[in-house]
């Protein structure tokens, strides 16, 4: 049987917020299985759950935040990113504040945490939802098209391109696909920062946004270059941290996918439009499970490797 995913023990960190700039602390805690990811309020007078879903995610704006009630959670992508990354199904999210931490930027810092608590095989069965025909969400026209698809595959991938007309940006790899049969999610998207732009950081200040964000935690370009004097941990990092916050949108579905998605320009706000385009179609999905994990695609029986 392909068995679901928890962690052995419990581990913390402690960051600030890239938007809110407030000191968080994040404890990630082992959960049972069939419990999804929950994330737990409990700074607040009395804790609030708020199990992911694509239903929970009620704002897209620079990031994705889920909600229960008038509790949230801001940028929860990058943390979601590697619990796919890492195959984990069951956890709990204790959270001090309102938007998990932003560490480095990337995920690299949560698929450390996750790996230095240990992951447990449980006693049940890894479900999946297999597409099974092709869904598509698409905005805009001409030059300011977007779009974003999922269509059936057994297994799972992703192919992203971008276009920000900038030449930083565009002196990189613009175009990247990631399979999770033959590439290490450690290795090759994980340490992909995220990326903004000077003037755009000054006017988020000015309406008190970005108020965690630096050089440490994010990739800064004025009109011509990266500022970073370490510059890119890869030729492609801009792209692949379009991937990684794809795989973090997309795995707020609740359970793993088995499909191929490819996107043009998308981003928070079209990744979970598709999510809920995939839902509104039952007969577009699935959900399996794999009693022999011989039979399941490459990349999901495998424990993810340690760095």
């Amino acid at each position: 049987m392909l068995a679901q995913r928890t962690l052995k023990s419990l581990t913390k960190a402690v960051g600030v917020g890239l938007h809110s700039g407030q000191r968080v602390e994040l404890t990630l805690r082992p959960a049972a299985p069939d419990t999804g990811i929950v994330f737990r309020r409990v700074d607040l007078p009395q804790p609030v759950d708020i199990p992911i879903s694509a239903q929970a995610v009620t704002d897209t704006r620079l990031a994705s935040t889920i909600s229960s009630g008038s509790a949230k959670v801001h940028t929860v992508e990058h943390l979601m990113s590697a619990c796919a990354g890492l195959g984990i199904d069951n956890l709990y999210v204790d959270i001090t504040a309102e938007e998990v931490p932003i560490l480095d930027g990337s995920a690299s810092s949560f698929v450390f945490l996750l790996q230095s608590a240990g992951i447990e095989l449980q006693a049940a069965p890894k479900r999946f939802i297999r597409v099974l025909r092709p869904v598509e969400v698409r905005e805009g026209q001409g030059a300011g098209e977007k779009w974003a698809r999922l269509s059936p595959y057994n297994g799972y991938k992703l192919g992203f391109e971008i276009d920000f007309d900038h030449p930083a940006v565009d002196s990189t790899g613009q175009r990247v696909e990631f399979d999770m049969g033959s590439g290490s999610y450690s290795r090759d998207i994980a340490r992909a920062r995220t990326f903004g732009f000077t003037k755009d950081v000054e006017m988020m200040r000015a309406n008190g946004l970005a108020l965690g964000g630096g050089l440490d935690n994010a990739i800064v370009m004025d009109d011509y270059r990266v500022l970073n004097t370490d510059g890119l941990r890869y030729n492609d990092e801009f792209v692949k941290h379009k991937i990684l916050d794809a795989m973090g949108d997309l795995y707020l579905l609740g359970k793993p996918l088995l499909a191929a998605y490819t996107a043009f320009r998308s981003g928070h706000a079209l990744n979970n439009k598709l999510l809920r385009e995939l839902l509104s179609h039952e007969d577009a999905w699935e959900v399996v499970t794999f009693d022999d994990e011989k039979n399941a695609p490459r990349g999901f029986a495998q424990l993810a490797r340690a760095w």
